[in-house]
């Protein structure tokens, strides 16, 4: 199969080498010198805040929530992965939706302000397919109105807006290091923060210890593992390798591709060629092509379908434009070793459509 990712893992030779550390230390969890190590190599090469490593990408959004002592309504996106408006409601909060601007398919901030009333006490939003939010808006409105923001930065490693880390953005941003992800660790995530922020975080990563044998706050166990970690680092040195090679094959796909319309990347980015997202005329369009390329050996994704709002345990209420695009957007294959061959395969099915 031409699948839609792939996961890149580096030789085995040399995730063993550091491995033996892990072997020699017989430290496994608990803050290994593994994820400490990782933890500081990643803050100097993106640098940003501080940052807490976690076991998946999925924590970092619940403890966000958590720490913030956020209650009430927290606005978001429709458009994004079911853990952004999950963790919303996991922590007893309740999503309250606002729609996407069609062309950057991130939260529209000029409806952002119509949506705030006395129970609002946060924005989370996505930066979708690595493409920034309008920051300075969300800024500015958190600021009139005294609220949190919070970043899913899932898509988001390596991307810098206006020349800082997109990490840097709002009180608290999040990111995942799943094996899908341009950087990984398997499975993991972290979350990125001030320094005043980071001990209460610390602590509720960790079951809410302060220190051996006192427990200052509620906590989960939300800790990354060494394994987890001799994986980031066996991965993080190959990263220049492959964002180029991303690249090269977006370009590929940006001069060959004859139908539908591109994510149009906000100015001032610095992308980091997460994904392709491809948006069609129609759905009917989008069932055609994927039935096709099945029958093909080549497997895309509806990514993100279907629109948050329309989940079966919240409160529906209409948001046009994110339907419409998680009715029609398509993710093509993408990853550091796609052949040439195959993507002209994806391109020829798209351009006969």
């Amino acid at each position: 199969m031409i699948n839609v990712t792939k996961t890149f893992l580096p030789p085995q030779a040399e995730y063993f080498a550091i491995l033996e550390r892990v072997w020699s230390n017989a430290w496994i969890t608990n803050r290994g010198p593994l994820v400490q190590e990782l933890e500081s190599v990643l803050q100097q090469r993106l640098t940003s805040r501080e940052l807490v490593l976690m076991a998946n990408g999925t924590l970092p959004l619940q403890i966000a929530i958590k720490s913030l002592d956020l209650k009430g309504e927290i606005i978001t996106t429709p458009f994004s992965y079911i853990a952004t408006t999950s963790s919303i409601l996991w922590e007893g909060c309740c999503p309250v939706f606002v729609d996407i601007d069609p062309n950057y398919l991130t939260i529209n901030e000029n409806l952002i302000e119509a949506a705030i009333t006395t129970k609002t006490t946060a924005i989370l939003a996505t930066h979708v397919y690595g493409n920034p939010c309008h920051v300075e808006s969300i800024s500015k409105l958190s600021k009139k109105y005294n609220l949190k923001v919070i970043y899913d930065a899932a898509h988001c490693f390596g991307v810098e807006y206006k020349g800082q880390s997109i990490f840097n953005y709002g009180d608290i941003s999040t990111c995942s290091f799943h094996a899908t992800k341009l950087f990984h660790t398997g499975e993991g995530g972290g979350l990125f923060c001030s320094k005043d922020l980071r001990k209460n975080i610390f602590d509720r990563h960790n079951f809410g210890h302060d220190k051996p044998g006192t427990f200052s706050r509620i906590g989960i166990n939300a800790k990354m593992s060494e394994l987890q970690a001799a994986l980031g680092l066996a991965v993080l040195p190959y990263l220049g390798e492959l964002v180029w090679a991303r690249k090269q094959r977006v370009e590929v796909y940006n001069q060959a591709l004859k139908k539908g319309r591109r994510l149009s990347i906000r100015a001032s980015t610095k992308w980091n060629y997460s994904y392709y997202p491809l948006i069609l005329e129609s759905e009917e369009m989008v069932k055609q092509l994927i039935d096709i390329a099945i029958a093909e050996g080549i497997n895309l994704r509806r990514y993100f379908y279907p629109s948050l709002n329309m989940l079966p345990f919240v409160d529906y209420k209409a948001m046009p434009q994110a339907e419409r695009i998680a009715k029609t957007v398509v993710c093509l294959p993408l990853y550091h070793d796609l052949a040439l061959k195959d993507q002209y395969k994806v391109i020829e099915i798209i351009n006969n459509l």
